[in-house]
C-alpha cells in the first residue's frame, strides 16, 4: 500500500453501506469495528522480520507464493486497505476472509491468476464479524455455490449470510488447516494455521508494519487483556509465513518477530 491514498476511515466506512461501492482503498493499516470509530494511536511497536521483503513482491496487488510443501501455496488479494487469501492445493481452495462489500470480481481476479476458479473454492472461513472481513460473504456464496462457511462461535450471531457459517474452534481442522481460537479483537475470532506449509493467516489478531509485525490495533479490539493473550498464543506456533488482514505478509521469520513482540508484552 502506498503512501498517497490516505483517506479517512469514518468516510470511507460510511461509504461502504452506499450502493455501488465495489472497493475502498486506504493507505493506512487499520482494523473495523461496528461503529466505525479511529484511534488517534496505537501505540504499538514494529517488530523487522530478519529476512526483508523481496520489493516485486511487497509491492504487487497479488501475492503467488509457493511453499516447500509440493502443491501448497497461497495467494493474497489485495483490496487497499484489507486483504483476503487463497489457500490452495491440488486444484482445491479455501478461502480466507471476503473483503469489504464488492471484493468478489478482485476475488475472482486472484483464483484465475492461479489457475483456479469459483468451482475450486469448496471452503470459506471467515476470521471475524466486521464488515471489511465478512462484506462479500453473500457475492462469494452466489458464486461459489455449495460451499461452506466457518466461524468462529461467538461472532456467528453477527455474521449475515445466506448460509450459516458453522463454528469451529480449537483443534478444528479445514481443508487440512487448523483453525486457532484467536480472541480479543471480537469474541470469536480465529486464525488459520498450515503447519504443512508454515503459513498462519492472521486476521486481525496481529497486523503488519514496515516489514514487520505489530500487535492487535486497541481501538478496534473489544478487548485488548485477551488479545495479548491470544497474540502470546500465536507466539507459540511454528511458521515462516504471516498472512494479515492489514497490512504487507511476512514471508520469513514470521513466528520469531511474533515471540519477540510477545516477548515486549512481558
Amino acid at each position: 500500500m502506498t503512501s498517497p491514498h490516505h483517506v479517512n476511515r469514518r468516510l470511507a466506512i460510511k461509504e461502504m453501506g452506499k450502493a455501488g461501492l465495489a472497493i475502498v482503498v486506504f493507505g493506512a493499516a487499520a482494523c473495523t469495528d461496528s461503529s466505525g470509530s479511529e484511534p488517534t494511536s496505537t501505540g504499538r511497536t514494529s517488530v523487522a522480520t530478519t529476512t526483508p521483503l523481496s520489493p516485486a513482491i511487497a509491492t504487487s496487488d497479488s501475492t503467488t507464493i509457493t511453499s516447500p510443501v509440493p502443491g501448497v501455496a497461497f495467494n493474497r488479494v489485495d483490496l487497499g486497505f484489507v486483504s483476503a487469501y487463497i489457500l490452495y492445493r491440488a486444484g482445491e481452495a479455501a478461502l480466507v476472509d471476503t473483503g469489504v462489500a464488492g471484493s468478489a470480481d478482485a476475488i475472482e481476479e486472484s483464483l484465475i491468476e492461479v489457475g483456479l476458479d469459483w468451482g475450486s473454492v469448496g471452503h470459506v472461513i471467515l476470521t471475524h464479524k466486521h464488515p471489511d472481513h465478512v462484506g462479500s460473504i453473500d457475492d462469494v456464496l452466489e458464486r461459489a455455490s455449495g460451499t461452506a462457511v466457518y466461524a468462529g462461535a461467538p461472532d456467528i450471531s453477527e455474521i449475515t449470510a445466506v448460509v450459516d457459517p458453522r463454528p469451529v474452534g480449537d483443534g478444528d481442522s479445514v481443508f487440512d488447516l487448523g483453525i486457532i481460537e484467536t480472541p480479543g479483537h471480537t469474541p470469536g475470532h480465529i486464525s488459520v494455521h498450515d503447519s504443512a506449509a508454515g503459513v498462519l493467516v492472521v486476521g486481525d489478531a496481529l497486523n503488519g508494519a514496515d516489514g514487520g509485525v505489530v500487535g492487535p490495533d486497541p481501538g478496534f479490539s473489544e478487548n485488548m487483556a485477551v488479545a495479548n493473550d491470544s497474540l502470546r498464543k500465536l507466539a507459540g506456533l511454528s511458521y515462516e509465513v504471516a498472512l494479515f488482514g492489514h497490512g504487507e505478509p511476512v514471508l520469513a521469520g514470521a513466528s520469531t518477530a511474533v515471540a519477540a513482540l510477545a516477548a515486549d508484552l512481558g
